[in-house]
């Protein structure tokens, strides 16, 4: 398996693979991860999927949770969501992890540098050709040298600007945002300093902070004047309207890099070609709004991983890959148009877009925000908890108030219990989980099936969360209900194997 673009996603993707036992090559142009990347915040689905191989702990050490976020409206604090009661029986991790994208990146290249893997930096893709039996791809280094590699599959993973993605003239529809944005990282003072991410609006403007390991330490996302034009290369943060931290009471001690931007939104109109797959930024873009994108492009890796090595490992037909499009195509395009319509009302100029988000939202929002269902509503959202894949063709049954392509619920431990249902998921494997009691039909087809069977005694809270009691869950290598039944259809477990010609590892 060859990978081209060592961000997250490529690096999730070897990750991923490497764990399941398949050989792949990683190659990136640059000398070094990139510094100056705006991507910030890590959701709690991203770190259930690192949980399943035993790096959640390694990320979470580094970085900073944040346990809410804030809206403010002209200077007055508006509505609080705490994530921690909004997800606390959600996921084990209700809360956002904040940490620059270079230091994600860093300790993901370590953790695939101890499997072996080596990221093949200054080595640039310069063309690919599709063979009968895989790809074969030449190779660039720095020293001018060539190679033609061989691979079965090959993962763009080269960014918005893909050049694979060009090469296979593949349509990138879309738009970009008329203002301009900067990004930048602060050192300051002041209420919105606190840990916890904040949105501000005012009459003019909006501005969006992140806290950053160290006292301080924030990054800033805001918009640029519109005749900011300076004769040494673009804006600085001079151009930037302060009002909205004057209306905080802000105090900037110090500016450690500042850059501006264009915002896309862009969804390709195939994520695979033959033997090649869009994954990412390739495939997809989006406001920040939200914190979405590099969690998306982590969504996909971990979606085409578990199908890839099935089929290079002979545990499944090559048809298997067909649901990598359908079922991450889906969510990114509703996610860009979401995002979309946020974002326009967050820096939409129109009198009804300002009326609304300095009158109507501030009164909505604290009200709406005393729910339950809209917390957890919310949540699910906000951490990608409520991704799932309803509509696929690996998708089947229902029980209780779970269907076949949901997330696997979480079911929260008793405060003495050591694991959970999340914990088995660490094999990357296929299993079945009951919760309650397992029919003897279902413990006799796991075991003539060598599928692991795992029982949950039944506890209240799981009805609560959607389970129903001595139900049949079959649940995929990454997380998500393949199949859901009752108790009296084990059948319908072995047909579903054998309609698809599924083997287990």
């Amino acid at each position: 398996m060859l990978i081209v673009g060592a961000g997250p996603t490529g690096l999730v993707l070897a990750l991923w693979l490497t764990r399941l036992g398949v050989r792949v090559r990683i190659v990136d142009k640059l000398a070094a991860p990139e510094t100056t990347s705006r991507a910030i915040g890590v959701q709690a689905r991203t770190l259930e999927y690192y949980q399943q191989i035993g790096f959640a702990e390694t990320l979470i050490a580094q970085g900073r949770k944040s346990p809410g976020t804030n809206l403010w409206v002209c200077g007055k604090h508006a509505a609080r969501l705490n994530f921690g009661a909004m997800g606390g029986d959600i996921s084990p991790f209700p809360y956002a992890l904040v940490i620059s994208q270079d230091e994600h990146e860093l300790l993901l290249i370590e953790q695939l540098a101890r499997l072996g893997v080596p990221v093949e930096r200054c080595t640039e893709m310069t063309g690919f050709a599709e063979t009968a039996n895989g790809i074969r791809a030449r190779l660039k280094r720095a020293d001018g040298t060539t190679e033609d590699c061989e691979a079965a599959w090959l993962a763009a993973c080269d960014g918005a600007r893909s050049g694979i993605r060009d090469a296979l003239q593949i349509d990138f529809p879309g738009g970009t945002y008329a203002l301009r944005f900067y990004v930048a990282d602060v050192v300051a003072d002041g209420t919105a300093l606190n840990g916890e991410m904040h949105v501000a609006v005012d009459e003019q403007d909006f501005l969006a902070i992140f806290p950053l390991p160290g006292e301080g330490r924030a990054r800033f996302i805001g918009t640029v004047r519109d005749n900011a034009d300076n004769q040494n290369g673009g804006p600085t943060w001079n151009d930037v309207n302060k009002s909205v931290m004057e209306g905080l009471r802000m105090n900037i001690e110090r500016v450690n890099w500042f850059s501006v931007y264009k915002v896309h939104h862009r969804v390709a109109a195939q994520f695979r070609q033959g033997r090649v797959f869009l994954v990412g930024d390739a495939a997809h873009i989006h406001t920040p709004v939200g914190g979405q994108g590099l969690n998306t492009g982590v969504g996909d890796a971990v979606n085409l991983a578990w199908k890839l090595a099935a089929v290079l490992q002979g545990r499944a037909a090559p048809n298997l890959l067909d649901t990598y499009e359908p079922e991450r195509v889906a969510f990114a395009r509703k996610l860009v148009a979401t995002t979309d319509k946020v974002f326009t009302g967050v820096t939409s100029p129109k009198a009804f877009d300002r009326w609304a988000r300095l009158n109507l939202v501030p009164f909505l929002l604290p009200r709406l925000l005393k729910l339950v269902p809209v917390q957890q509503f919310l949540f699910t959202k906000i951490s990608q908890a409520g991704v799932h894949y309803r509509g696929s063709t690996l998708s089947e049954g229902r029980a209780g108030r779970v269907h076949g392509g949901d997330r696997l619920p979480w079911v929260k431990p008793e405060p003495n219990q050591t694991g959970d249902n999340f914990s088995p998921l660490v094999s990357l494997n296929w299993q079945v989980h009951v919760y309650g009691e397992a029919a003897p039909e279902i413990q006799t087809l796991c075991v003539s099936r060598k599928l692991p069977l795992h029982i949950f005694p039944w506890r209240e809270a799981m009805e609560r969360i959607g389970l129903q009691r001595n139900a049949v869950y079959l649940i995929r290598p990454d997380g998500h209900v393949a199949l859901a039944c009752g108790a009296d259809h084990t059948a319908d477990v072995a047909a579903y194997f054998d309609s698809r010609k599924l083997v287990l590892a």
